[in-house]
């Protein structure tokens, strides 16, 4: 029997071994408890490669004063520290002494910062500390506030940049981005602002911006790499060398999306407009430039101008998918498929007419109402679509207020009856 046998567990393991093991843990309720156990296992506290203070950590032991002295103690002793996180309460004066400890080392920081900078009356001011950490590649703020430009110098080696639940100001997020100029992965999400935004990235691949509230807001954004691009909240959009894009998403709960301006998007795989009200203008510009979207997603309500809610003008059928010769995938929400069912909708339809990629249609019924044209349009689409393997018919949220309604709910089931197999009724 070896000496492992004997003794048991991790004193029989070589001390290279111990460290790599104890190195692992990152939770600093876990270290403190190993630290806690035997010297030679508080002695791997200075090989740890990652902290993290979860929310709540100190609150029995007194909260942020408890939380100041822990955070600095093991932060002090983590020579080879490289990610810090804090979702505890702190004291935002102690936060330049731990970046400066280890700022050498540390690569990913992500802060909690809108209950530690809850009684400070300048919260941007705290900040500015960040750049002594002048290595790091990965930077998370939750819950800030951004009301002037942080003076953190430039950040050349940040490549990831995450800001949650922040009130900005559009002047102070633009230096702030500005000074982050190899960044390739951008998210500002659920934040208020207003006024313009304009974000120049060369290197960025990834974006969501996604700003709540009713405030008016533009977007100018240049970035010739970006891949996929996620903006919500923005009246005005201008995309600028954004040719190898292949997921664009833009979205607006309140108020109106009235302009966007792009090029053309050759690469573009997914495409999805929702939000209550859009200008025709700035839908039928998007529709143009992504020709060669191969999945599309429409759930914008209404369209124009200005109060006034209008409905969607009258579609080509015909003209529509010869627009977009590679489209596979379409789901198609109540005020898009009523403009693909008006009147003349089916006019240019003849036997020559084929649908050639399309293999799954998702469409949601809203009304009732023109249900002959309605029906017309769906027996087009399965007739005309060689590819066709699904279609997906959502009457869920059909408003049902006349007799009119179950009439229409009765040729569907009709309509799916003779096309069982590709049809079905959600």
């Amino acid at each position: 029997m070896d000496r492992m046998e004997i003794d048991g567990g991790m004193d029989a393991l070589p001390e290279g071994v111990v460290q790599h093991i104890l190195s692992q843990l990152s939770n600093a309720r876990d270290v403190a408890a190993c630290a806690g156990v035997a010297r030679c296992w508080r002695d791997c506290v200075p090989f740890l490669p990652s902290l993290y203070f979860p929310r709540g950590a100190f609150d029995a032991a007194g909260g942020a004063a408890a939380a100041d002295d822990a955070i600095g103690r093991m932060v002090g002793a983590a020579a080879r520290l490289e990610e810090l996180v804090v979702y505890c309460p702190f004291t935002p004066a102690r936060l330049p002494e731990w970046l400066a400890a280890r700022g050498a080392t540390l690569r990913v920081l992500e802060l909690r910062v809108d209950s530690a900078f809850a009684a400070a009356t300048d919260k941007s001011d705290h900040l500015d500390c960040i750049g002594a950490a002048a290595g790091l590649e990965d930077l998370r703020l939750w819950g800030l506030t951004l009301t002037r430009a942080p003076e953190w110098g430039r950040m050349e080696r940040l490549r990831v940049l995450q800001v949650v639940g922040a009130v900005l100001r559009d002047t102070a997020i633009n230096a702030a981005v500005a000074a982050c100029p190899n960044l390739t992965d951008l998210a500002i999400l659920g934040c208020e602002c207003s006024g313009e935004l304009a974000i120049s990235l060369p290197l960025l691949e990834r974006c969501r911006l996604d700003f709540v509230g009713s405030a008016i807001c533009s977007l100018t954004l240049a970035a010739p790499r970006v891949e996929s691009l996620e903006v919500q909240g923005f009246n005005w959009i201008s995309l600028r060398d954004v040719n190898r894009l292949r997921h664009l998403t833009i979205a607006k709960t309140t108020g109106t999306v009235y302009h966007v301006e792009m090029g053309k998007l050759p690469e573009l795989e997914q495409l999805s407009l929702r939000g209550v009200q859009w200008s025709w203008g700035a839908i039928s510009s998007v529709l143009q430039c992504a020709s060669e979207v191969k999945h599309l997603v429409m759930k914008v309500e209404f369209c124009g101008d200005f109060d006034t809610l209008l409905p969607f003008p009258e579609l080509d059928l015909v003209e529509f998918f010869n627009s977009h010769p590679k489209l596979r995938k379409f789901e198609i929400h109540g005020a898009m498929f009523a403009a693909l069912c008006q009147k003349n909708s089916l006019k240019n339809v003849n036997s020559r007419f084929v649908i050639p990629c399309l293999e799954d249609i998702l469409v949601t019924v809203r009304s009732p109402l023109n249900a002959e044209q309605k029906l017309s349009t769906l027996e087009s689409l399965v007739r005309y679509s060689m590819r066709l393997r699904r279609m997906i018919i959502r009457i869920s949220q059909m408003k049902n207020c006349h007799e009119a309604g179950d009439d229409f709910f009765e040729d569907i089931c009709k309509f799916s009856y003779m096309n069982s197999g590709k049809v079905w009724i959600e």
